[in-house]
């Protein structure tokens, strides 16, 4: 399966041929809808095919590796059988709430001292968890510091190294919860030039001022020395 969402973020729609159905949904042989995985949710949209229109409200991955992407659709509807041409078309707007929400979280984790726990993407908002005492996090603080990364309109794109140097960079990886994908070879790195450096599989903007400015709507304790950090886009 092509993951055409992996080189291209900005695709919002692709020709693809129906690869199968199940119970769980639909597959394709390429596709610009992006699994849930990293945090960061699944794409919704629609699969158009014969003048029929199929409503997808979740993607989500399969067991067949990081290339099997499952389309799921809403309840109730005509699904096209294997062989179908279709036109699959995300839902944008809310995809790209997602991309620069994901962005942002990079941002946030380069102002942020500490090793990330977990973390959750949201279109209205979104947080990190960091393992910091509360005294070091101030709200208006990092809001002020990420806001001004987000200012300087730095480039951000993506690379590609093997597991080999991967393991040989261990610094890399800023987040205990998700491990980098490893085992095909190469992991994706996400570069936000002079910032941060790390693996990523997720969707991103192409340069920092396209998130538009973040503001810091709370910061919860969640343990002795556990931190969430939730974040909201100003527009």
């Amino acid at each position: 399966m092509d993951a055409l969402f992996r080189e291209d973020a900005y695709a919002r729609n692709c020709i693809a041929t129906v690869t199968a159905v199940d119970e769980r949904g639909i597959r394709l042989d390429r596709t610009v809808f992006y699994p849930t995985g990293g945090g960061q949710p699944g794409d919704s949209g629609v699969l158009r095919f014969d003048g029929f229109e199929v409503r997808i409200k979740d993607t989500v991955k399969g067991d067949g590796g990081p290339d099997d992407v499952i389309h799921v659709p809403e309840d109730g509807q005509e699904l096209p059988g294997p062989g179908t041409a279709v036109e699959a078309e995300i839902d944008w707007d809310r995809r790209y709430r997602h991309m620069r929400m994901h962005t942002a979280l990079h941002l946030l984790c380069a102002v942020v001292p500490g090793s990330v726990t977990g973390g959750q993407i949201g279109a209205d908002k979104s947080r990190l968890d960091f393992n910091v005492p509360a005294e070091s996090l101030d709200k208006d603080a990092i809001a002020e510091a990420v806001n001004r990364l987000i200012v300087a309109d730095t480039a951000v794109d993506t690379r590609w190294i093997s597991d080999e140097e991967m393991a040989a960079q261990p610094e890399l990886v800023r987040t205990m919860s998700v491990k980098p994908p490893t085992g095909s070879g190469r992991v994706r790195l996400l570069n936000v030039e002079g910032v941060d450096l790390q693996p990523c599989g997720g969707t991103h903007v192409a340069r920092t001022g396209e998130i538009g400015g973040i503001e810091v709507t709370k910061i919860e304790n969640k343990g002795k020395q556990n931190r969430r950090v939730v974040i909201a886009l100003k527009d």
